[in-house]
């Protein structure tokens, strides 16, 4: 009895077991297609993060060699290098300037000009008392009276003896020597004409003229001075004249630039007390000379001051228009490197730097003319490092336009 209650507690047992088998057969597959679909979002998560980080390790790498290339701004070189005002101090001095002396010795008897007074060629100036010269002259005229009656009677009996000779009334000889003291008697009196005009010449000169149109720039005498002729004794200058319708500017022209002055060319002259104003003067001459001891060449020119408003001595500037050597180009300055083996910039070609030689001309302050090494086209670095070397690449700055400076 006790098996078969048994077997009927195992009998309803039995067949629930199946049932229950058979329903948890399919949450057993969907766990195990939830574990590989987890382990695949695993996978594919770690496979995802290599890729990324890989990606971030070459972005990175890509970056790093991005960052050592240098970025540089550049500038092209501009042509028609802008003319150069060479600058030069000078000294007018009048176009002529001369003393006046007197020519006969006496005394001041009056002037008529003093300093300062603009005169005229031929003008009267002074007049000069000459008492011993008015007695020379006289006493030339009365000798010169004595020797023209001499002569007269010495022709007079020349004539007569030669008709007393032709009757024989007196001999040969005394004929001869009637002719001779007729000649000497000639000459005596062409003598006696010469010391009166002599004389009569340097009496001219008691009234002093102004020799050309001019300013009266010294007066060194008054009335009663004892007036000694000729140059070189004390007080023997009268007055200085100075013609100042044109006034001389000498210069000394550095030699570096001499090849570039010519005869004609027309600087400008500016004064410091007519500051904003030119005066237009001409190069007329030069001495065609280097001096050896200051190196320079000296240049003559003239300025026209009919208005009078430049005076003798002023101290000026004198500006010389240079032009651009042919061919030559301007860079700015902050694009030079200065090495031992000599002056060089840095140009971009092909992406890499090479340092060019260059040969400098005028320098213009912010800007210098180069006149071989470069040319227009050239990408010229601005700022470059001292450490630059030739071979290096670089970037151009593309934001910046290769023109601008």
């Amino acid at each position: 009895m006790l098996k078969k209650a048994d077997d009927v507690k195992k009998a309803p047992t039995e067949r629930i077991m199946p049932e229950v088998e058979a329903a948890a057969a399919p949450r057993r597959g969907h766990g195990k297609l939830l574990l590989v679909l987890g382990v695949a979002a695993i996978l594919g998560g770690i496979y995802y993060g290599i890729q990324m980080r890989r990606s971030a390790e070459d972005s990175l790498s890509e970056q790093t060699v991005e960052a050592a290339v240098p970025t540089v701004d550049v500038i092209r070189p501009q042509e028609n290098a802008p003319d150069q005002a060479l600058v030069l101090p000078g000294q007018t001095t009048a176009f002529t300037d001369t003393p006046i002396y007197a020519r006969a010795n006496g005394y001041l008897k009056k002037w008529y000009v003093d300093i300062g007074a603009q005169v005229k060629s031929g003008e009267l100036l002074a007049e000069i008392e000459t008492p011993e010269l008015d007695a020379q002259l006289r006493q030339a005229r009365a000798d010169l009276v004595t020797a023209e009656a001499n002569a007269k009677l010495a022709s007079i009996t020349a004539h007569r003896t030669e008709d007393l000779l032709k009757s024989q009334s007196v001999s040969t000889q005394e004929r001869d020597n009637a002719a001779g003291a007729d000649a000497a008697d000639r000459a005596i009196v062409t003598s006696r004409q010469a010391d009166v005009a002599r004389l009569e010449e340097l009496q001219s000169y008691e009234k002093i003229y102004a020799p050309f149109a001019g300013v009266i720039t010294a007066r060194n005498t008054d009335i009663g001075d004892l007036i000694s002729a000729g140059a070189g004794t004390r007080n023997s200058e009268l007055f200085r004249i100075q013609a100042t319708g044109t006034l001389r500017i000498y210069v000394a022209v550095p030699e570096v630039y001499a090849p570039q002055i010519h005869v004609g060319a027309k600087p400008s002259v500016t004064l410091d007390e007519y500051p904003g104003q030119s005066f237009e003067g001409t190069l007329v001459r030069t001495d065609k000379a280097i001096n050896q001891l200051s190196r320079t060449l000296l240049a003559e020119v003239d300025v026209d001051n009919s208005a009078g408003k430049i005076l003798p001595g002023a101290y000026t500037f004198v500006h010389f228009a240079l032009r651009p050597h042919p061919g030559s180009v301007t860079i700015p300055s902050n694009t030079l490197l200065f090495r031992s083996e000599g002056l060089r910039v840095g140009v971009v070609r092909n992406d890499k730097v090479e340092l060019v030689p260059v040969a400098i001309g005028r320098d213009y302050g912010d800007r210098v003319e180069v006149v071989s090494g470069l040319k227009s086209t050239d990408q010229v670095i601005i700022n470059p490092s001292d450490s630059l070397i030739s071979g290096v690449t670089v970037r151009v700055n593309a934001s910046k336009p290769a023109g601008a400076s």
